[in-house]
């Protein structure tokens, strides 16, 4: 089993002169909480953390990565709570600890690819320091190597889990050698017998494949030698996985494989790794096509290399990897940095920008002289868009950032959505406001008489709950207007005593006609809505009948006592000169601004102002959205409120009222709050129209002192 010691000399090797005494006292701290505990394979418990510790110290992180690293399991194994990991290791080692630990909880199913990608992301998004990634991956290669302990059917699923997730997350964080053990491992548990096959395979050939590149090995560095390129040179057989995944895509044998065998060629500059491409090229003939610069265009890991591939001695193909130090460093170790891409798909320009902050990071890294600053300071929110969230039965769903359970539900089924009654998140009842957030596990509370609200329109974020909502309460609103529709047209058949069975269908259908609609329930919804009048809808239905008109001026004049609002004069629907219309109280439009006209239940027609924040939530049903167009000439005045921005002065409200005396206004009601050597000016005025109104505001912003000016618009 390693001991602590070795462990803590590799660390004082890269980390001389550090203070490790925290790492002493959390090896003391998770020894005796583990103490009775063993692992599957029958060594002592402890050996888990300790070999976390030592991948971690392999990658050369920092004592605090490292303290999380070792303690990574007490909270979930031992009674440890969070708040004394916090009391005696600090507030970052706790962090970093219930970050891996809260990964650990997510039951992962075996998921269809979109989902692995989303559980990907999710775990990169959920967390605030990439160490906790770090601490993660450290953890399942200990696990991976040590799978064959674990029962067959959980070995199977923590292996699938491994090279559907965590993988991947290793190759996006640029830590090649991590991915590929990773993969190596999953492979042999996932598809032995095709594991078994391909490793005799290359095994078979593993004495001529050391052999011949032996030879290529002594010549590249002859010739690096004559050329004066510096360069270290190493030799590889590729990974088996690698291999497995390349005979399965591209149904070849592993003869036509050919990277099969490759020569990493390691120099001091970029200048030198194309100088070396050179010489490669001029020595060995290469394959066409087989040339890719990464070095000019880096992956999106920020992987560099020239590669190429070449026919050696003997006719055998090979492949040739030329980079840096550095860039082969990043290659091997990877780098704490993570983003939002989309494989094969173009960049967005945000993801641009993203992209272009990663190539800085490691001159960032460069800089910093604490590699433990780089990571602890490099937060995560680089899917800042979305949110992952999970089912209780661990699948995962993602939102827009900002989403409540309203929109969760929807996302499960529509009517999970229509008849969700509360929430519960991470177990917990919550509001349906609640703005989730990554990770959270959301169970959905619904009763089965329960209905949408139009409240809910208010709250939600995603497209497809807004349309799921609009669509019920416009159905719903025009069953209940249909029901109005027949009462109030039947209420007026008995008023002049008209027997509406003796009116045929075919009446019904000719009247519906008349007033563009497709069929009877769609003229009673009309008359419901107050589209259409009763009176006039049976005086076509029965023309026999001799019924007394309405004059509009009773019209107006019931509608004002009953409901206490007038029409106005100056706005008429478009075709209609007998509706009620009157001007909406939250935009308060004024003549010459674009209106557009809402029916309302018993109201008449509400004129909206095209830009009113409340169009948007009212206009989700089209048989309610009627245009309306200002009409003769200009008519009366409109009261409209302004605020305006003052400094605190003597003879400011004096220079307010000229101004707006001076472009011919009335003020209705002015009031002034001061504070800080700042004023707010409340004042209400009356126009004549939108050209009047921007020449009052015009005026107002010409006083010396006043910042802002503001038309009041209620939402």
């Amino acid at each position: 089993m390693l001991r602590f010691e070795d462990i803590l000399r590799e660390v004082q090797s890269y980390r001389p002169g550090e203070d490790l005494s925290l790492l002493r006292k959390a090896y003391e701290f998770t020894a005796s909480q583990h103490a009775r505990q063993m692992r599957l394979s029958g060594e002592p418990f402890i050996s888990h953390p300790l070999e976390v510790v030592h991948i971690l110290a392999e990658m050369k992180l920092d004592p605090v990565c490292l303290v999380a690293g070792m303690l990574h399991d007490v909270i979930e194994d031992t009674r440890t709570t969070p708040e004394l990991v916090r009391q005696d290791f600090g507030a970052e080692v706790a962090r970093i600890v219930e970050g891996v630990t809260k990964i650990s909880r997510i039951k992962f199913l075996s998921p269809e690819e979109q989902q692995a990608e989303n559980f990907r992301k999710m775990i990169l998004a959920m967390v605030d320091d990439i160490r906790v990634v770090l601490v993660k991956l450290a953890d399942r290669l200990h696990n991976m190597r040590t799978l064959e302990y674990l029962p067959p059917d959980r070995r199977e699923h923590v292996a699938r889990e491994t090279v559907e997730i965590y993988a991947p997350i290793a190759h996006r964080l640029g830590m090649g050698k991590v991915r590929g053990e990773l993969e190596d491992l999953a492979f042999r548990h996932l598809e032995p017998a095709a594991f078994e096959e391909l490793k005799g395979a290359v095994e078979s050939r593993r004495k001529v494949s050391d052999e011949f590149l032996a030879e290529v090995r002594a010549q590249v560095e002859a010739k690096m030698k004559e050329t004066n390129v510096p360069a270290r040179v190493e030799g590889r057989i590729k990974r088996l996985y690698s291999i497995w995944q390349k005979l399965r895509r591209q149904q070849i044998s592993i003869e036509q494989v050919y990277d099969l065998l490759a020569v990493r060629i390691i120099t001091d500059n970029v200048k030198n790794c194309y100088a070396a491409l050179g010489v490669i090229h001029n020595t060995w003939r290469p394959v066409p096509g087989r040339i890719k610069d990464f070095i000019a265009i880096p992956r999106p890991n920020l992987y560099q290399s020239l590669h190429t591939s070449v026919i050696g001695p003997h006719g055998q193909p090979f492949e040739v990897q030329i980079r840096t130090e550095e860039m082969h460093r990043l290659a091997e170790e990877g780098i704490a940095a993570h983003w939002k891409y989309k494989d094969g798909r173009p960049l967005r320009q945000q993801d641009e920008e993203r992209f272009a902050w990663l190539r800085h990071l490691v001159e960032w890294q460069q800089e910093m002289r604490d590699p433990g600053e780089f990571l602890s300071t490099l937060k995560i929110d680089l899917y800042p868009e979305e949110v992952y969230t999970f089912t209780p039965m661990g699948k995962v769903i993602v939102l827009p950032r900002d989403a409540t359970p309203v929109d969760f539900a929807y996302a499960i089924h529509t009517e999970v959505g229509h008849h969700c009654v509360g929430a519960k998140v991470n177990g917990r009842i919550v509001p349906l406001k609640y703005r989730l957030r990554n990770g959270d596990i959301v169970e959905i509370v619904t009763q089965a008489n329960h209905a949408p609200s139009r409240d809910w329109l208010g709250l939600i974020k995603t497209s497809r709950a807004r349309n799921k909502i609009k669509h019920w309460i416009n159905v719903a609103q025009r069953k209940q207007a249909l029901d109005i529709g027949k009462r109030l047209l039947e209420k007026e058949a008995r008023k002049y005593d008209i027997t509406l069975k003796k009116v045929t269908d075919e009446d019904y259908a000719r009247v519906s006609r008349d007033y563009g609609c497709t069929a009877a329930d769609d003229l009673y919804a009309g008359i419901g809505y107050g589209k259409f009048a009763a009176r006039q809808v049976l005086s076509k239905l029965v023309p026999s009948a001799q019924l007394e008109p309405a004059p509009a001026s009773r019209l107006a004049s019931s509608f004002k006592r009953a409901f206490g609002v007038s029409s106005d004069l100056a706005i008429q629907v478009d075709g209609h000169d007998d509706l009620m219309v009157y001007r909406a109280k939250c935009c308060n439009p004024v003549r010459g601004e674009e209106i557009i006209g809402y029916i309302t239940r018993g109201k008449g027609i509400a004129v909206h102002a095209r830009h009113c924040t409340n169009v948007q939530n009212l206009l989700y049903d089209a048989d309610r959205r009627i245009d309306v167009e200002w009409v003769g000439p200009k008519y009366g005045v409109y009261p409209v409120k302004l605020v305006l921005v003052t400094e605190d002065r003597q003879g400011m409200l004096a220079d307010v009222t000229s101004a707006i005396a001076g472009v011919h206004s009335n003020i209705q009601n002015i009031g002034a709050r001061t504070g800080d050597n700042r004023a707010n000016i409340d004042v209400t005025v009356d126009i004549v129209d939108l050209e009047h109104l921007e020449k009052i505001i015009s005026s107002l912003r010409k006083i010396e002192g006043v910042f802002e000016v503001q038309r009041v618009i209620q939402s």
